[in-house]
């Protein structure tokens, strides 16, 4: 066993340093992930006893990434790309100071609150995925995406249930909000450490071209429609479980248990196969991804109860990633693809994709509020995420025909051993 961790320690230290610097800082952002992601949809949850106004919370955040996106780009021109990368971080901890702060939820402090994170997440996630784009190749990216969701989901197994456990176990109402404002607290000091280590990387902006077009390849309209089927979902996947463990169960200390047995399995799978599976492996990875997430959503519909929420979470827990493993290889290597042929920077196709994301996260949370106001939340809760689960099973055909496609404009080229490609890039920088 010590030989074998040698191995993937060895194997870690031979890619480039930048690779290593930006699995190491979203190694320590990923300690609040999970905070930000479903603690604050409990909290607002536990504070209103309304999914409406969860459902609402991340509609502001979706409002705010693109418009973000698009003003990274303007930034870029300007700024350093660790600062704006830095500046993402620290922002999702003010983002939780102004949630906390405010008196009563009322949708206009609750706004804000969501639009300050959509701000943090805009600045976080367009400057990630450029990075992750720009360090990485095709023959690495699964390794690259295996490992930083094997970290993920290492930490989401310890820091969900400690955090639960320290909400629930705190006393009455006024200590819950005392241990909520001690977390956020916690939480702007990492994203403080995180932005630190960001600056040991040696970052580039990229190449300064023009940013926004409305015409592109027929193969970077097909990646959009698959973008919006993956949208459709995103808001379920994070405050789903926040909103039907604190309807069905109450507690936090529930949540966090449930997500820590979940991401225990999620992280053994994603280690393995983001080592050992081939860019051909992964239409069958996302496949399995989606067929879970649906089923899940399936059970939980059909039980509605406190054993459907639990098979639903743990089903969620290793289906999210499993997407992901799959979905942003795909993507990047459409924009390898495309970028040459329409010689545009990447940035370009980083933040054209935000666009298609937009409009899947607002046709399903507005499939969440429709049968909310038109119906009851409780019928929202239980057939919005399965109507969206098997809308998203579309997405199986679409990633193949992507795939195939995308084979035909750049035929696979010859493997060449990551450490010599790696050796190479060093040699570059």
């Amino acid at each position: 066993m010590f030989k074998k961790l040698k191995t993937e320690i060895g194997h870690f230290k031979s890619q480039t340093h930048n690779f290593q610097i930006l699995v190491l800082t979203n190694l320590v952002y990923a300690i609040v992930l999970p905070v930000i992601d479903i603690f604050v949809a409990a909290y607002v949850m536990r504070s209103s006893n309304d999914p409406v106004k969860v459902v609402i919370y991340q509609l502001t955040i979706y409002a705010g990434i693109p418009l973000t996106f698009l003003l990274n780009g303007f930034l870029l021109k300007h700024f350093n790309i660790r600062k704006l990368y830095s500046a993402g971080m620290m922002l999702s901890g003010v983002s939780m100071m102004i949630m906390m702060s405010l008196k009563t939820l009322d949708l206009v402090g609750i706004g804000f609150a969501g639009i300050t994170m959509g701000l943090s997440f805009g600045f976080y996630w367009s400057n990630r995925d450029y990075l992750a784009l720009a360090i990485t190749n095709d023959t690495n990216r699964n390794y690259y995406y295996g490992l930083e969701t094997f970290f993920y989901t290492i930490i989401a197994v310890v820091i969900p249930i400690t955090i639960g456990w320290f909400i629930e176990s705190s006393g009455d109402e006024a200590q819950i909000h005392t241990a909520y404002l001690i977390i956020t607290g916690i939480v702007f000091l990492v994203t403080v450490f995180a932005s630190i280590v960001c600056f040991r990387g040696t970052f580039q902006n990229p190449e300064q071209k023009k940013y926004v077009f409305f015409k592109f390849h027929q193969l970077w309209y097909k990646l959009l429609s698959l973008s919006v089927l993956k949208g459709l979902v995103q808001g379920f996947l994070v405050t789903a479980p926040a909103m039907l463990i604190m309807l069905l169960i109450g507690k936090e200390g529930a949540l966090g248990t449930a997500q820590s047995i979940g991401a225990i399995i999620a992280a053994v799978i994603m280690y393995v196969l983001g080592r050992i599976s081939k860019p051909s492996d992964r239409i069958k990875i996302f496949t399995a991804g989606l067929v879970l997430f649906a089923l899940g959503a399936v059970v939980n519909g059909l039980l509605f109860n406190q054993t459907g929420v639990i098979i639903f979470i743990l089903l969620l827990l290793i289906a999210k990633p499993l997407m992901d493993l799959a979905y942003f290889p795909i993507q990047f290597k459409v924009i390898d693809i495309v970028s040459k042929i329409e010689k545009r920077g990447e940035f370009t196709y980083i933040l054209n994709h935000e666009a298609g994301l937009f409009a899947g996260r607002f046709l399903g949370a507005g499939t969440f509020l429709v049968l909310a106001y038109a119906i009851s939340t409780e019928i929202a809760l239980r057939y919005a995420i399965v109507i969206v689960a098997i809308l998203q099973l579309s997405s199986i055909f679409v990633a193949k025909k992507i795939i195939a496609e995308g084979k035909l404009l750049s035929p696979d080229e010859p493997v060449i051993d990551s450490k010599v490609l790696n050796e190479v890039a060093e040699k570059m920088v």
